[in-house]
């Protein structure tokens, strides 16, 4: 197949554009960056709310894999969430209808369904809220005859650049560089996907999964401080520690604020806080019966991710000494 990949440069849609690749498909990488990339594929650059750029880009195609999304705690203009999150996904469904691609893949959230425990999805941030959205998009537009197919990831995480969509990466390193605070809903369960599962569960989705399904590609299921007693047994660095929700609540309220008078990104927003105060464990079932779907151990994939960054640690080392010897 040749499958047009939107947010093909972002953390996760890196590793869909390779797995596509491993499985013999042709790429198209669509991103604002797709270009600059450095992705092995064809690139087109572009944003996904560009309706005229989606239908040159996906001309020829035999599927769309659409994985662009705003992943942010907060931004200043609201809207862009609306814009990027349910505003792109109406694009794309409508040049799938007009060219007349017959495969849609829709890269939804763990955040779009309900909690542990509950039957009503949440919205309480802007990115969980337009992902909800979105997903009633997608219920209408099947209803409606559209080839969609859906997957639902949890908390990916594994190697690869530290963006906002490794936020798992991002907070290891934090915690070995001994910048991360604590953690704030330490004892909450989440599902932890690596990242190569999750790819390689988008490409079987994309071959053989079924038109109108949702399939869940999720992981293993733990507390929130189980990621750091592994990163502990790797390292001996000492737990992070437990960070009081109404401490992070006052914090997040202070740090809101000045992000509204100074138009900068907050650390820590109150809807982030309540999400981080709820449990999001969720089975992978359906896609382990249909789509082969397999889960890498967390114990194994943290084992990777600390590797990786332990690497990076040491080459930047070595070229800083490189450095220091050249200037003397």
């Amino acid at each position: 197949m040749r499958v047009l990949v939107t947010g093909a440069s972002g953390y996760l849609g890196r590793a869909i554009v390779g797995a596509l690749t491993a499985r013999g498909h042709v790429a198209v990488a669509f991103g604002r960056s797709a270009v600059a990339s450095g992705l092995a594929c064809a690139a087109v650059d572009g944003d996904v709310r560009d309706e005229r750029a989606v239908r040159a880009a996906a001309t020829g195609c035999d599927a769309i894999c659409h994985a662009a999304a705003l992943v942010s705690v907060w931004r200043r203009r609201r809207a862009e969430f609306d814009e990027v999150n349910v505003g792109g996904l109406r694009t794309v469904l409508h040049v799938a209808h007009l060219l007349g691609v017959p495969r849609v893949l829709y890269t939804s959230s763990f955040l779009a369904l309900p909690p542990t425990g509950t039957e009503m999805p949440q919205s309480l941030n802007d990115y969980q809220r337009t992902k909800v959205l979105a997903d009633r998009v997608a219920t209408e537009a099947v209803a409606a005859g559209a080839p969609l197919v859906r997957v639902y990831p949890g908390v990916i995480y594994g190697p690869g650049p530290m963006t906002a969509g490794n936020l798992v990466g991002g907070m290891i390193a934090d915690h070995l560089a001994g910048r991360l605070p604590g953690l704030v809903g330490a004892a909450r369960r989440w599902s932890y996907a690596f990242i190569d599962d999750v790819a390689g569960g988008h490409v079987t989705a994309l071959e053989r999964g079924r038109i109108g399904e949702r399939y869940r590609l999720c992981g293993e299921n733990a507390p929130q401080m189980r990621i750091f007693e592994i990163v502990r047994q790797l390292t001996a660095v000492p737990l992070p520690r437990r960070i009081p929700f109404t401490a992070a609540a006052a914090f997040a309220l202070f740090d809101q604020a000045r992000a509204r008078l100074r138009g900068v990104q907050p650390r820590l927003t109150l809807g982030t806080l309540r999400i981080l105060n709820r449990d999001w464990a969720f089975d992978s079932d359906l896609a382990s019966r249909e789509l082969d779907y397999r889960i890498t151990p967390l114990t194994e994939g943290i084992a990777r991710v600390v590797a990786e960054i332990r690497e990076a640690r040491a080459a930047g080392a070595a070229r800083a000494a490189r450095n220091e010897h050249a200037r003397r």
